[in-house]
């Protein structure tokens, strides 16, 4: 069904859907993002799911944006970038209001674009030692798709710590800025994750959907106003000196 994406579901419900593009660190490109999106739908709609738990292959979990996909960004025009950007942030809002519990299974490192899948999970583990960053300013960009997620997740103060400096950080302060529930263990990790997973598994599937929509609602606002100003803030960004001095400098090893 997928190329870039392996889905399987066991006995119980629980759907284990995996990023796999580990030669490139699971990085997201333009096919991985319709993918996801994708999954999203198929995943909702199946009743047999219960659970849902996303993963990486290999020995990252996200590095964010694939550089092939951001180098066409680069040189496309701002329709184009709109357009991307919004297949983008179209799939983050789709896993985030996904009626299912998601559980995040964070075996590697997470930058960018993995920083802002993690946000949008109920609740996620990882593994001790992996690294985490929202570095898009150092090549002169914003996080700004997963921006609403990222904040939602930590808090406005929180977030600010990291959100601006591109500045990597360790899965134990990823747990203090509420990004992570817990940091283990590389060989207890499934077992902390089959333990944020199993108590959905005695509740009725229909109150944890409703639940969840209710905690959204409660939450900050992530409507599509809110997206709109992140697409926009990002066409902006991208059509700045800075980006396109860092973005090139980037992709020239300066």
């Amino acid at each position: 069904m997928f190329e870039t994406l392996d889905l399987a579901v066991d006995g119980r419900g629980v759907a284990l859907l995996t990023l796999n593009r580990p030669e490139k660190h699971n990085a997201m490109s333009g096919q991985m993002i319709g993918e996801l999106t994708e999954a999203a739908a198929v995943l909702g709609a199946d009743k047999a799911v219960r659970v849902v738990v996303l993963t990486g292959a290999g020995k990252s979990f996200c590095a964010g944006g694939d550089l092939g996909w951001m180098k066409a960004q680069m040189e496309a025009d701002g329709p184009t970038r709109v357009a991307e950007a919004t297949k983008l942030a179209m799939m983050l809002k789709a896993l985030n209001e996904l009626d299912k519990p998601l559980v995040g299974r964070v075996q590697g490192n997470a930058f960018g674009g993995g920083v802002g899948l993690i946000s949008i999970c109920d609740v996620a583990v990882g593994v001790d030692g992996v690294k985490l960053g929202l570095t898009e300013t150092r090549l002169g960009l914003i996080p700004a798709t997963i921006g609403p997620y990222v904040v939602a997740r930590m808090g406005e103060g929180m977030a600010r710590r990291v959100f601006m400096s591109a500045r990597v950080f360790a899965a134990e302060e990823a747990v203090a800025l509420g990004l992570l529930a817990k940091a283990v263990p590389a060989d207890t990790l499934d077992a902390a994750v089959e333990a944020e997973v199993a108590p959905y598994l005695a509740c009725k599937p229909g109150a944890v959907a409703a639940a969840k929509r209710l905690a959204r609602r409660l939450g900050p606002d992530l409507g599509e106003d809110v997206i709109a100003e992140t697409i926009e803030a990002l066409r902006v960004q991208w059509e700045s000196d800075e980006a396109r001095d860092g973005v090139e400098g980037f992709f020239r090893g300066r």
